[in-house]
């Protein structure tokens, strides 16, 4: 197969890999209402429809990395997708909600397979001048779906019910196993040595047990059990570090965490997102509760920041090669913490090219920051290392938005999440202003990138 033809193989299944689980975390939350009447379900129950996800996805993203460097992304890739698929289908006739929390659960774990697949397929075949313009794209794809994901849930739900909602993902995961089958195997380094299962199940206990505590800080509060699972967190870090010292084959290698890129690189995209969900997540209950207006209305209200991502992700990458890293991702920072700032000034008399503005520059700033700074991730890692590179970003963007919900929830106290925009939009701004000073940090147009090595197969 000629090289071009892979290319766009590749990216096709990584994008359809992308979009299918992006698609299942946006449509989700339009569904819950209706799923919980129909079940007869509490509300803690339905929480844990997506509470059991986002642990157990975090908790195993970075090992997933580790079996697909080792065994070959593409084996990983289409396990996940088919894993996924079949807890979608399994979601859509489940009898009770203790099935579809089990099967959420499953999902997290064949989400765990697919996530850092897509990313480790294309860091294997695409070159590493044309490698960004690549994961443009596939951002660019993931703005699409958040933007179309809550829409296209709202009328399933409303038209065919909760059910209808996960079947909606068996479409892209047909086209993703398709895609994979279709690309021919690749030869690229692999990873060797042990899979060091102790310092995967300490990582797996740090993350899950914060992700855990940033969920339920919400309905929590600063309670016992937040405290414990914090502290639980902190223990397995400081046990984890300490390990990995020690260990002749680290899950984490050294060269990878010391590579110029990934720690600020990493630390920006965690600052990205939480600052976004900060910002959002108290910005969804004010155009419904301050402003009156009806979902879709507070949908097309927020469009304008799904555009922006769309049109900044591939623009990202010419600039990012004209301008080098760090200048690209301090401008979308800026563009970011601007953003956040002039949401905290919005107000029952706030118009409509007020809001629409606000969320322009924050999803051009967000945009930008996910393809430049995942680039960066990506590229920084030797072919081997792929796919704990991916998990890590991963990690970064799937606890960003845990943590910036739960410090929106908790500078709103007691007050309607609506009512706290102003504080919760500020404290965004600082968040965003710390990925801005993170940012500083990054390589500039130099990058060093890591020669693509040929062994094993993909």
């Amino acid at each position: 197969m000629k090289p071009r033809r892979r290319e766009r193989l590749t990216l096709a299944t990584s994008v359809t890999g992308a979009v299918l689980v992006a698609l299942d975390g946006t449509v989700l939350g339009v569904a819950q209402p209706t799923l919980q009447r129909d079940l007869h379900a509490s509300l803690t129950a339905v929480q844990w429809t997506s509470t059991g996800y986002l642990v157990t996805v975090a908790a195993l993203l970075v090992f997933a990395g580790r079996l697909g460097d080792r065994y070959g992304h593409r084996r990983t890739f289409t396990l996940g997708v088919a894993g996924f698929a079949a807890a979608s289908a399994g979601i859509a006739l489940a009898p009770d909600i203790g099935w579809v929390i089990a099967l959420r659960v499953l999902q997290g774990l064949s989400g765990a397979l697919l996530q850092p697949a897509t990313i480790g397929l294309l860091r294997a075949v695409w070159p590493a001048d044309r490698l960004p313009g690549a994961i443009a794209l596939r951002t660019a794809a993931l703005g699409v779906s958040a933007a179309a994901g809550p829409l296209v849930g709202g009328a399933l739900t409303t038209h065919f019910g909760w059910r209808a909602v996960f079947l909606l993902g068996l479409l892209p995961a047909a086209a993703a196993l398709v895609a994979a089958i279709a690309v021919p195997p690749v030869r690229t380094e692999r990873a060797t040595g042990g899979l060091d299962l102790p310092g995967a199940g300490l990582l797996a206990l740090a993350l899950a047990a914060l992700v855990h505590t940033l969920v339920a800080l919400p309905t929590d509060g600063w309670s016992t059990g937040t405290a414990l699972t914090l502290t639980a967190a902190a223990l397995a870090t400081l046990a984890l570090a300490r390990y990995e010292r020690r260990t002749a084959h680290p899950l984490l290698p050294a060269a990878l965490l010391r590579a110029p890129a990934m720690g600020p690189a990493l630390g920006v995209l965690l600052a990205a997102s939480a600052a976004l969900f900060a910002t959002l997540f108290p910005a969804s209950y004010f155009l419904q509760d301050a402003l009156g207006l009806d979902p879709l209305q507070s949908a097309l209200r927020a469009s304008p920041l799904a555009v922006a991502m769309v049109v900044a992700a591939p623009v990202s990458a010419g600039l990012a090669k004209r301008r080098g890293t760090r200048d690209t991702v301090l401008v979308a920072m800026a563009l970011l913490t601007a953003g956040t700032l002039l949401t905290a000034r919005l107000g029952p008399s706030s118009g409509a090219v007020a809001i629409g503005g606000c969320f322009l520059l924050i999803g051009g700033g967000f945009g930008t920051v996910m393809a430049v700074a995942t680039s960066a991730v990506v590229r920084g890692a030797a072919a081997a290392e792929a796919g704990v590179a991916g998990g890590l970003q991963q990690t970064a963007m799937n606890v960003g938005p845990a943590l910036g919900v739960a410090l929106a929830t908790v500078l709103a106290g007691r007050a309607a999440p609506g009512a706290a925009l102003a504080p919760a939009a500020l404290a965004a701004a600082a968040v965003a202003a710390a990925g801005l000073l993170l940012a500083t940090r990054l390589p500039g147009r130099a990058v060093a990138t890591r020669p693509r090595e040929a062994a094993g197969r993909t």
